[in-house]
């Protein structure tokens, strides 16, 4: 039996270091010398390809070789449950982590790794009043228990990134850099990253991401229109951006949804076509009605003035709608009965001959009853789409609003972010995914948990969200504070909370019924700490009492689940996977994914319970199968029994902790 110590790769996160040169002795064997990696070689393999001049074009600041540094280094620290504070926790697939999201980006190395579907951040924009996360790169896990209230260990309360810091820019890119690292790794092959940020920072996060993900995956940039004046003294800043990068451009499918336009104009036509018989009402009340939406906020109709004729199957277009500029299409079309020349809009058609061939072919153009009439296409309301557009409108202020009326009309967060426009970015790049995941590590107010349960609710979609906050107190002269918020994780998982029922609740008075049964508006909540484990705990100064603590390994605040989180986390399980518990002999038994790995944690530990996990093992039948015990839970005897009645059910691989 193998026993798991502080230096074994399961006693930490992800060694991306390790795993780096081995991609790299795969694709280049002769660079490797002794067991190292000689450089030289690589460099002659690379030939001219290798930039050796010290003026090129690239982007540097400060403390950048730190940074990527620290991108690599592996984390020692633990995720603790936290079932108290969560909701559902039995059943739901969501996370809500609070910690320092550069180590919490680490630990979910293992797990997530090329599984997330989109992430979407609102990182610190830099604004010299708001937080920058205060990294120490030589342990930022004790680093983060000290800055958790906010203070350091002087005692002292953290100051902003202001920018009379002359490093203003380079604290900010180095505490950006190795986040977004992380993060690419997560990311799946079709996986899109949204980033929203202010003119402080933008062209800085925009080459950051150039780097990092590439300048060929750099699919546009969205300016939100806030209607928020922002620097009244000169130019009145009164929108925001959000950078948008893939990870692999040629793994994105066009992004384009049904037309809400479409939607909104079908509906109302369905609306008009149950009151009236004639289509010549029918058509003028609908006209009438487009015009008059054309002053609504509701939906922006401009630009469908040559909605012309409207019939049982769906919405005409002439070939030359009045707004079409000169130099249209001027080819021939052919009247199928008279088989003659229609007669041609005078600026040409819009759609050149095969659409209009394609769309003959689906019973889609209305044909006169000779080619004197110029040919139309209809439009199908059911079906037309829209691309996403790279600018969006919506007063913040509504959104601020939206949220003070959830909190019983408290403004307990400023600037939340938009639920509309984040349902939007998933509407269109998550594309014919199966339980998409959508990672969000600067969650705030949590409006990325918000947006995927409300648009589940929509259209009966299965995604799930991972939210990522830091525990930042909240000023104690806030509305937030006042209200019994210490700290900005407390407003996201009570924002979750009630967004949840208030979405439940509405789906109930919509009369559809059992609709949002299975809509999942949970989330388990997760604690950034220290290892479980004395002897992986990464404490230097407590390393060598932990080691030759012959009590017990575990550490004495922690409990069994602690443990067993830890333990999925080091393997790279998914934090949500079902678990089974089982008394075996006396003794309680985890069982993690159906078989996939089996956990005892017991003292006093006998064969008979290998003999019951074995059993149990068999009934499952996983495709793989793992057991852990705690090292010092049984005898050396009862050890070397147990390990040899689980290799006769077919389990090689078992360790003790």
């Amino acid at each position: 039996m193998e026993k798991i110590t502080n230096n074994h790769p399961l006693s930490q996160s992800k060694d991306l270091v390790t795993e780096n040169i081995e991609k790299l002795k795969q694709l280049f064997p002769e660079i490797l010398t002794e067991g190292k990696i000689d450089f030289k070689v690589l460099q002659n393999i690379l030939g001219e390809e290798i930039e050796e001049g010290e003026e090129y074009y690239r982007l540097t600041w400060a403390g950048k070789s730190e940074a990527r540094r620290e991108a690599h280094k592996p984390s020692t620290g633990t995720l603790r449950p936290a079932k108290d504070e969560s909701v559902d926790w039995d059943n739901t697939e969501n996370l809500y982590i609070e910690g320092d999201n550069l180590e919490v980006l680490k630990l979910l190395q293992k797990s997530y790794t090329n599984k997330v579907k989109m992430i979407y951040i609102d990182p610190p924009y830099n604004t010299g009043k708001d937080f920058v996360y205060k990294d120490n790169y030589k342990d930022n896990l004790r680093n983060y228990q000290q800055i958790t209230g906010q203070v350091d260990n002087e005692g002292n309360k953290l100051t902003t990134n202001t920018d009379s810091d002359g490093r203003y820019h380079s604290n900010w890119l180095n505490m950006m850099y190795p986040r977004l690292k992380l993060a690419r790794n997560l990311l799946r092959e079709d996986g899109v990253i949204f980033m929203s940020i202010d003119e402080h920072e933008v062209e800085n996060l925009k080459k950051l991401g150039n780097e990092i993900f590439g300048e060929d995956n750099h699919l546009g940039t969205i300016i939100w229109e806030t209607a928020t004046d922002n620097n009244p003294s000169q130019i009145a800043t009164e929108h925001e951006y959000i950078i948008v990068f893939s990870k692999d451009r040629g793994e994105q499918k066009v992004w384009q949804r049904r037309s809400e336009k479409g939607k909104y104009i079908q509906n109302k036509y369905e609306e008009i076509k149950n009151e009236h018989e004639s289509p010549e009402i029918i058509q003028m009340k609908l006209r009438a009605w487009i015009n008059s939406q054309k002053k609504s906020n509701e939906i922006d109709l401009s630009g469908v003035s040559h909605y012309n004729y409207i019939d049982d199957i769906g919405v005409f277009y002439p070939g030359n709608p009045a707004n079409t500029k000169p130099g249209g299409y001027q080819q021939d079309i052919l009247h199928p009965i008279t088989n003659k020349i229609c007669a041609k809009p005078s600026n040409g058609y819009r759609w050149p001959v095969k659409t209009f061939e394609d769309a003959d072919k689906r019973g889609d153009v209305l044909w006169g009853e000779d080619e004197s009439t110029i040919p139309k296409i209809k439009k199908r309301l059911e079906t037309a789409t829209e691309l996403f557009k790279s600018y969006f409108y919506q007063d913040n202020r509504n959104t601020t609003r939206t949220l003070k009326v959830l909190f019983d009309n408290k403004k307990i967060f400023d600037n939340p972010k938009s639920i509309e426009l984040t349902k939007k970015m998933m509407d269109f790049s998550i594309q014919d995914s199966v339980n998409p995941i959508i990672l969000d590590f600067f969650s705030g107010s949590a409006t990325t948990a918000h947006a995927v349960m409300q648009l589940n609710a929509e259209d009966g979609g299965k995604r799930k969200h991972i939210q990522v906050q830091l525990p930042e107190v909240t000023d104690e002269k806030s509305e937030a504070y006042k209200a019994g918020y210490k700290t900005i994780a407390e407003i996201g998982k009570e924002r979750i909370r009630r967004a949840g029922k208030k979405i439940k609740e509405e789906l109930a008075l919509s009369g559809v019924e059992g609709k949002g049964d299975n809509l999942d508006i949970g989330f388990k909540v997760f604690k950034l700490d220290s290892s479980n484990i004395k002897a992986w705990d990464g404490n230097v100064e407590n390393l060598e009492q932990s080691l030759f603590d012959a009590i017990s390994n575990i550490k004495e605040d922690r409990t069994e689940e602690d443990v067993l989180y830890e333990i999925l986390l080091k393997y790279g399980l998914d934090l949500t996977l079902p678990i089974e518990e089982k008394t075996i002999e006396g003794k309680k038994v985890f069982n993690i994914g159906f078989g996939a790995l089996f956990i005892c944690l017991a003292n006093n530990i006998t064969s008979k319970v290998a003999e019951g996990i074995g059993q149990w093992k068999q009934e499952e039948e996983p495709e793989t199968c793992r057991v852990v015990f705690k090292d010092n839970g049984f005898s050396d005897v009862e050890k070397t029994n147990s390990v040899q009645i689980l290799k006769r059910y077919g389990i090689n691989e078992v360790k003790s902790i």
